[in-house]
């Protein structure tokens, strides 16, 4: 596939938090659409509208209110409501990825997309696996205290803090964590059928310094790809080192992400949203017959590159449907030297005719 050099200009990030209003729902709504920003170079980041509710205070109203938990299958469930029947959670079986209903924000990518995507869904990930019941017990009474309609930094805007643009910060050591990311150096052999970038690029070469994971492996980075990551190295930073995930240094079973597309998909830990599954009579995975079961923070697999035989080739994360109702996804990609859920290379949804459409295979909730 041919690669388009990322633009510098043109992959602002808008985020926009807005106030909460009504009773909340974790399904992503479909709204006026909104003007699409232009111009700037870096990521604009606004305060809310209006307040936003301060940590923990929804929690405590939704439990004054004596919050429902129904039980729902396909995968097994658990969803929270409150007293007049909005959702506040929903909690996988198995899972520690809980999606919780907060301030509607958008998210934007110019430079590459006019799709625009509006939500109240906030991605976050709970101490433990949940498993039917929890509700009752101290540590979870605690963490949805906490959390539920709190505004820190979720997975999602985590997400989009590695766009094209996107501001870059510093921990207390010196070490950029965050920030427009490449896909991978050059390939010096790049050429025609050859990739132009070159891939294995995790994200502790983002980062600039050693890592060691939780199989008690330890990485040293390659300085020369310092500030990039590719598409499983994407999701190891946001999901593991941003948000607490244990990682593993390659693919293998155990407690934490294996280093690859596949390795995630095949070995890693998650519930199956979308199954992977094949043919009649054949071993060839093929698409999932529909995409409905997905909420935002899944991670989706594809397999795109036929070089690649039957591996998974491509992961990223879910975000939800963009205002004119079609699914759409994050991910680090050669084409546009880094995360995106625009549209250089091919759409960014799952719902069409192209690339990454027709290549979809899988989907798992951690």
């Amino acid at each position: 596939m041919p690669v388009t050099p990322k633009s510098l200009l043109g992959g602002a990030l808008a985020v926009t938090l807005l106030a909460a209003s009504g009773y909340l729902t974790v399904e992503l709504r479909q709204r006026d659409r909104q003007p699409v920003p232009t111009g700037g170079t870096a990521p604009l980041l606004t305060a809310p509208a209006a307040a936003p509710t301060a940590p923990g205070a929804a929690g405590t109203a939704a439990a004054a209110a004596g919050p429902r938990y129904e039980r729902l299958p396909g995968p097994d469930r658990t969803v929270v409501r409150d007293a007049r029947g909005g959702v506040l959670a929903t909690l996988t079986d198995g899972a520690r990825t809980a999606v919780l209903t907060g301030p509607s924000r958008t998210f934007t990518e110019p430079g590459t997309t006019t799709a625009v995507l509006t939500g109240d869904s906030w991605v976050r990930l709970m101490p433990q696996p949940w498993r039917a019941g929890a509700e009752n017990e101290a540590w979870f009474r605690t963490w949805f205290g906490r959390y539920l309609g709190s505004t820190d930094e979720d997975v999602l805007a985590v997400a989009t803090q590695y766009l094209a643009g996107a501001p870059e910060a510093k921990d207390a050591k010196g070490v950029r964590f965050r920030g427009d990311a490449s896909f991978g150096p050059l390939n010096p052999d790049g050429s025609a059928g050859n990739d132009l970038r070159l891939e294995q690029t995790d994200f502790f070469d983002y980062l600039g310094v050693p890592y060691t994971f939780a199989d008690k492996v330890t990485r040293r980075p390659d300085r020369t790809r310092y500030g990039a990551f590719d598409c499983s190295g994407f999701v190891r930073m946001v999901y593991g080192y941003r948000s607490g995930y244990p990682l593993l240094s390659r693919d293998a079973p155990g407690p934490g992400l294996p280093r690859t597309a596949n390795g995630l998909a095949r070995t890693g830990p998650g519930v199956p949203v979308l199954p992977l599954t094949t043919a009649p009579g054949s071993d060839t995975t093929v698409r999932p017959a529909s995409t409905d079961p997905l909420l935002p923070g899944d991670l989706v697999f594809f397999e795109i590159d036929a070089r690649t035989g039957a591996r998974l080739d491509h992961t990223g994360i879910y975000l939800g449907l963009d205002t004119d109702g079609h699914p759409r996804y994050v991910s680090s990609r050669e084409e546009a030297d880094g995360p995106t859920f625009g549209d250089r290379g091919g759409t960014a949804r799952l719902d069409d005719n192209g690339l990454y459409a027709k290549g979809l295979r899988s989907a798992k909730r951690l």
